[in-house]
């Protein structure tokens, strides 16, 4: 008599995981892989040390990512050079599903390029371009932002004649190239010609100002974009340091340019002014104190007096400086000048 055999049943794993927990997990892998290309792909310079800390977690799974990336068809080298990782170029991102707020932000940054005085005019050609790239209801989205908002007076300096100017700086900061070109400064009666090495570029004090030093060994310097005649890039390579900070170049300057000693500010405004000065944030350092009887002091840190000066003197009748005494005369060297100029005329 044959005997049957009886069938097995299976015992499942105890570490056996659910379906749907295991897609999640893949999902969450998948994650990580798109941010590390996606920094790779930005404009920062990433090592496997700053990726490990931008991503939190250990170079040594930077590395195991980075070899999964290369497997998937996605070419990495090290630098040595510029000491990053880079992708090889034509490695790209698809279209972006930008969610609305992110497209409202595109919106209002080409309204602001478009502005008198800015006058950066391909931000608004690039969200043309995003919007023909997209679907009905976006670019329709983008068109109604643009048509509802405007920059208007923002006061800045005439960037209209140097587009290429800007350009050219741009693209030398971003190619880490040397610079040179034909520089005219009210201050001085010559047109200089001057070689540089480009560090930052910065939007402050209504213009564009480019921080660069001449040699490698020197400190660096502001230079108005306007103020130069020509420029043009050169071969050479720019010496950048990596440890450059623009916030620390800065300083607690009042805006463009840094003195050499520093001061604690006190202003005290009128009732009629106070509400009006505490609405704006002028300075980094800026601390307000409202008094019962409607008045508001405020105080700040700045290094030099040369330009917060003038602000001071826009509030003539209405403030009245406390702190330093340097200030206060200096406030009242400049209004007795001018007392003089229309004594005269």
């Amino acid at each position: 008599m044959v005997k049957k055999k009886t069938a097995r049943t299976k015992t499942p794993m105890k570490n056996q995981r659910p379906d749907s927990e295991r897609r999640l997990r893949q999902a969450a892998r998948l994650a990580d892989h798109l941010r590390l290309l996606q920094l790779l792909l930005g404009r920062g310079r990433w090592d496997y040390d700053s990726l490990a800390v931008q991503l939190e977690c250990s170079t040594r799974t930077i590395r195991r990512r980075l070899d999964a990336l290369e497997l998937a068809g996605v070419p990495w080298f090290y630098d040595s050079d510029a000491r990053c990782i880079r992708v090889l170029p034509g490695v790209k991102f698809p279209v972006l599903q930008l969610t609305r707020d992110e497209l409202l932000d595109e919106a209002t940054a080409a309204t602001v390029g478009r502005a008198k005085g800015l006058d950066v005019g391909a931000g608004a050609v690039a969200t043309e371009k995003l919007a023909a790239a997209s679907k009905d209801e976006v670019a329709e989205m983008l068109a109604d932002a643009q048509r509802i908002m405007e920059a208007l007076d923002l006061k800045l300096a005439d960037h209209s004649k140097h587009h290429e100017v800007l350009r050219t700086i741009q693209w030398a900061l971003i190619e880490g190239r040397q610079i040179t070109g034909q520089y005219k400064s009210p201050y001085q009666e010559k047109t200089i010609e001057l070689r540089l090495h480009p560090l930052r570029i910065c939007l402050t004090g209504q213009a564009w100002y480019l921080i660069a030093r001449k040699t490698a060994s020197e400190r660096p310097k502001t230079y108005r974009v306007t103020r130069f005649q020509t420029v043009r890039s050169l071969d050479a390579k720019a010496d950048v340091p990596e440890e450059f900070d623009l916030d620390e170049y800065f300083g607690k300057a009042w805006s463009v340019f840094r003195g050499g000693e520093t001061y604690d500010i006190e202003l005290l405004f009128k009732a009629d002014a106070a509400e009006l000065v505490t609405e704006t944030m002028w300075h980094k350092t800026q601390q307000v104190a409202r008094h019962p009887n409607g008045t508001a002091t405020l105080r700040f840190t700045v290094d030099g007096l040369d330009e917060i000066v003038w602000w001071v003197l826009g509030w003539s009748g209405r403030v009245t400086v406390v702190e330093p005494a340097e200030l206060r005369d200096l406030v009242l060297q400049k209004l007795n000048e001018a007392i003089d100029l229309h004594i005269r005329r």
